[in-house]
């Protein structure tokens, strides 16, 4: 029997066990999933791995066998994963139908927006939008520049050689996630569950866990914050709507804040250093021409998209999509990744250009469940990468690129570790 075989019949008794006694996703260990289904997750550095092209360019959906009683499908054509995102009526993002009553993460930790359905949703995120209006952001933005200037300021004294990953590309990110929602950030162990909540590479018990753990520690601020309510979003929202709103359910929203706020912004910086160093032209465009930094950004988005997988969606009747008959209960997982880098989009998806004329992507999703922190995250890109190019105009890769230590399974790609030789300082 080959390693393959063995694998999808350990997986399959695995299972059988585990519907006995209530299907637990958070119980789930990455071993059990064949390696072939695995690849929407993996990574040739910046780029997804061929397969994720071919299988989108043979079919815009397909079926992905998993050794689960349900049905699964993968949506990569960026049409198609539209279609599937902005469908607020035929798929319900709720997952404590697979959830167990034990363990690191139970029915009752699962909250915030993304796996809420309307009409929970519709009222939670109106608590919330107008607290991520461009307008309401825009009182950060000095904080978010105080924040950035000191983080280089820390880089330039630790240099000349210099982890990006740990003194600027997490911290920065966290540092304004905390700010936004009124929390300290003194507590390096909150950032490290922040980090741990997207590696997949341990299954359900070690991401869920993380998400358990970081929303107990959430929950404890809020409650907290009922007694004195603070000056951030969580103090907001108390003063504003405190009887509209429970406390596990406040705690979700800033869990979902946290959630699309950090990680997957230290990804994109980091990352977006990786790209930016590969060419002096691109550094040179963000250092020189202030005008072409939000199309830089938005192409890098679109590039790189972090955040590799929508939140699944599950069929709430029989229908067909797209040539594909979907039944009640079959799971779509749409790849943002592929769907960014669909040739139907225009020519030269699959590499960064500067230049490019702005192309719809979904690098936050889209639809009701599109990431509310969208603007949060573009004010903090458009901030941090040009501010790194002028202060360090010839910063270089300590190590060559394909030596550098990419997440291996993550629901939000990135790195462990970033060495750069600094350079000259600019002042």
């Amino acid at each position: 029997m080959s390693i393959e075989r063995l694998r999808s019949h350990l997986a399959r008794r695995a299972l059988i066990r585990a519907q006995r006694n209530n299907f637990d996703l958070a119980s789930l260990p990455t071993s059990i999933f064949p390696k072939a289904s695995l690849f929407p997750l993996q990574r040739n550095g910046l780029d997804p791995v061929p397969m994720l092209d071919a299988r989108r360019v043979a079919a815009p959906i397909s079926r992905v066998k998993l050794p689960f009683k349900f049905r699964v499908w993968l949506v990569m054509g960026h049409e198609e994963a539209r279609a599937v995102l902005a469908d607020a009526t035929g798929y319900s993002t709720d997952i404590r139908h697979l959830m167990g009553t034990s363990g690191p993460a139970t029915a009752g930790d699962i909250g915030g927006l993304g796996f809420t359905d309307p009409p929970d949703h519709t009222r939670l995120r109106h608590l919330l939008t107008p607290e991520f209006t461009r307008r309401r952001l825009a009182r950060l933005q000095p904080r978010i520049t105080e924040i950035v200037d000191d983080r280089l300021g820390m880089v330039q004294a630790l240099g000349p050689r210099v982890d990006l990953t740990e003194h600027f590309c997490h911290t920065v990110p966290f540092m304004v996630i905390c700010e936004l929602l009124g929390v300290s950030y003194d507590s390096g162990d909150f950032q490290a569950l922040g980090k741990a909540r997207f590696d997949v590479t341990k299954g359900g018990p070690g991401s869920l866990g993380a998400v358990s753990r970081s929303r107990d520690r959430l929950l404890e601020e809020v409650r907290r914050q009922r007694v004195e309510p603070g000056d951030g979003l969580i103090g907001q929202i108390i003063r504003e709507h405190g009887d509209e709103i429970s406390d596990h359910e406040l705690s979700g929203l800033a869990d979902g804040v946290l959630t699309g706020g950090f990680e997957t912004t230290a990804s994109m910086l980091a990352l977006g250093m990786v790209l930016l160093l590969r060419s002096d032209e691109h550094l040179r465009l963000l250092r020189d021409e202030p005008a072409a930094v939000d199309g830089v950004v938005e192409e890098m988005l679109r590039y790189l998209t972090v955040v590799q997988m929508a939140f699944p969606r599950f069929a709430k009747e029989d229908h067909d999509l797209f040539g594909m008959h979907i039944r009640e209960g079959d799971v779509l997982l749409v790849s943002l990744s592929a769907a960014n880098r669909d040739s139907r989009l225009g020519a030269g998806m699959d590499t960064f250009d500067p230049h490019r004329a702005p192309t719809p992507h979904l690098a936050f999703g889209h639809g009701f469940h599109r990431c509310v922190g969208a603007e949060l995250a573009r004010m903090e890109l458009r901030t941090a990468l040009p501010a790194m190019a002028r202060r360090f105009p010839q910063m270089r890769l300590a190590v060559p690129e394909d030596e550098l230590n990419f997440h291996r399974l993550a629901l939000v790609y990135g790195l462990d570790e970033l060495p750069v030789m600094l350079g000259p300082t600019s002042r």
